[in-house]
Order: structure tokens, then sequence, then C-alpha cells
């Protein structure tokens, strides 16, 4: 099993960085990130760690959450995809890479 990074939740994770560099506290974007990419690691052990997407209600659809951040993934054939990193409050919408 491996865990990738969608072109999309790269994104996410870099306009974390960006955002928070921006408004002069640039170590907490770097924190976020780094929180979230250990968050990701338990994926390897615990695949089904995460709750089902309430938006899709799908088995494959899950996320973990590390406030205020959602961390979206997809299970298929044994690998998980994170797809998006996303504030909590917005609507989720998947990509399509």
């Amino acid at each position: 099993m491996k865990v990738s990074f969608s072109r999309s939740a790269l994104k996410d994770l870099q306009d974390i960085k960006t955002h928070y560099s921006e408004l002069g506290v640039p170590e907490i974007g770097v924190r976020f990130v780094r929180d979230i990419l250990r968050l990701t690691e338990q994926l390897l052990n615990h695949p089904d760690s995460g709750r089902k997407v309430p938006e899709f209600n799908q088995e494959h659809i899950r996320e973990l959450i590390h406030p205020p951040f959602r961390l979206v993934y997809l299970r298929a054939a044994g690998d998980i995809s994170v797809i998006r990193v996303w504030r909590s409050e917005r609507l989720l919408v998947l990509p399509k890479d």
C-alpha cells in the first residue's frame, strides 16, 4: 500500500503555506503542512481510520480532520490518494485530475 497526493492536494498544501506566509506567520503554515503530512502516514496501516465524507457517503471516499482542515482521500486497489486538503467550512468538490 502507498499514499500519494493528487496535483490538487499538493497545490492545497502550497496554498496553506502561502496563505500563512502572507499573513506574516509563515511558521504556522509550515507547521500545518508538516502535521498534515504526518497525519497521512497513519493511512498506511489504517486506511479506514478516516470517516466517510458526509457529502458523498461512500466507503471509498474518506477524510481525516486536522482542524481547521479536511484531508480528503480515496481508497482504491489497496492504495490511498489524498485528493484535497481544504478548510473544514468549504464544500467539497472532487478534482477532475
